[in-house]
């Protein structure tokens, strides 16, 4: 500010103005929108699926990999990754 000013107040005060919202249409005459699926309980979802509860483990063991080699190459390519991802 040069010399011999004063600085001075200016009092703003918030114009509120209307919004305007767009909203659009969908091109197609035929939309309609997917009607809701009717609400069943876990044991009706559960017996749709022909699911078994789990008894044990073993229930969910699986052959994810053909041999020991391939899992420690895995879980070595796992934990590199994470240790670059905390770095």
């Amino acid at each position: 500010m040069p010399s011999g000013e004063s600085a001075r107040t200016l009092a703003v005060e918030p114009v509120l103005a209307p919004l305007e919202v767009l909203m659009s249409v969908p091109a197609s005459e035929g939309f309609s929108h997917p009607q809701p699926r009717p609400r069943l309980s876990v044991e009706e979802l559960l017996a749709a699926k022909n699911t078994q509860p789990i008894r044990s483990l073993d229930d969910l063991a699986a052959d994810t990999f053909e041999s020991d080699e391939e899992l420690e190459e895995f879980l070595a390519f796992t934990y590199a990754g994470r240790r670059r991802d905390a770095a």
